[in-house]
């Protein structure tokens, strides 16, 4: 929403409450993406939700498309200009951002202890600013070298994580039902129909995320064309290695497991934590 620049009560609007640094270091990103205030200085400044912004993290349709995530963005973070162009090893960064900057000091998640003979669930507060210092990026400089090729990637933007994500799901609606199919040969059928649905959309992640491969002597292949052709037609071992490396690159950039400790039987363990806008926001 725009301000009314002549209102005396300008003064009383919310102010900045807490500053985050971009794991990517603010790399691969264009004046149009993001605009910094001090070249020197790359920290951004996170404003407090407003009422609507609340309002919008209600509406479960909006933050499952992307749309509301990138309202509440552009709201919070006005110096993020383009919130589709974030990139995914920034996205978590900006969501506790967000939050924390919204008042929240912690978040709750549940968690059920491993030991077999415990096994207690219990909900655990975990410090977003603590939470926040564990993330960090990739290193996206060094190539994946596969014989005689040269593989570099680069982290892909929400817009593309946001297709994604709608395209699993919807794979996920089609075959939901599969295991009611009382005929073997067609419930095997479908399974590897769903299967080839999922390699093809993970190729598509792989395609979006490399920037270049490059050959002997030098050559540099860049189109998407080429590289999807390579992928689809390379031997399976280069192409899981290949898909094993970026997915390394990517949980670099994600948060860390969590270190719990079972309020009953004391256990300590570590538990995965991936955060998800729909749920993070609502």
């Amino acid at each position: 929403m725009t301000e009314n620049k002549n209102n005396p009560l300008r003064q009383y609007f919310r102010r900045p409450a807490v500053f985050i640094s971009l794991p990517s270091g603010g790399e691969g990103y264009g004046p149009d993406d993001i605009e910094f205030e001090d070249e020197n200085n790359l920290e951004l400044p996170v404003y407090p939700m407003t009422a609507i912004d609340e309002i919008t993290t209600k509406t479960p349709d909006a933050l499952f498309n992307g749309t509301a995530t990138v309202e509440i963005i552009k709201s919070c973070i006005p110096a993020i200009k383009n919130p589709w162009s974030v990139l995914s090893c920034d996205i978590d960064a900006i969501f506790i951002g967000i939050k924390a900057a919204s008042g929240d000091e912690a978040i709750e998640v549940e968690s059920t202890c491993p030991k077999e003979e415990c096994g207690e669930t219990e909900s655990y507060a975990i410090n977003l600013q603590n939470m926040l210092r564990t993330i960090t990026s990739g290193d996206y400089s060094k190539p994946y070298n596969v014989g005689e090729l040269s593989v570099y990637f680069a982290p892909i933007n929400y817009k593309e994580m946001n297709a994604v994500s709608l395209r699993q799901f919807e794979i996920q609606a089609k075959y939901k039902d599969m295991n009611l199919i009382v005929d073997e040969k067609e419930r095997i059928d479908k399974s590897q129909e769903a299967l080839v649905e999922i390699t093809s959309v993970t190729m598509e992640v792989l395609n979006d995320a490399i920037i270049k491969i490059v050959a002997p002597e030098g050559q540099e292949i860049t189109e998407k064309e080429y590289i999807i052709d390579f992928l689809q037609n390379c031997d399976t071992k280069t192409y899981e290695g290949i898909r094993d490396y970026n997915g390394d690159l990517r949980a670099a950039s994600t948060i860390k497991s969590l270190d719990m400790k079972c309020a009953k039987c004391e256990h300590e363990y570590t538990q995965p934590f991936t955060l998800n806008a729909t749920d993070f926001f609502a």
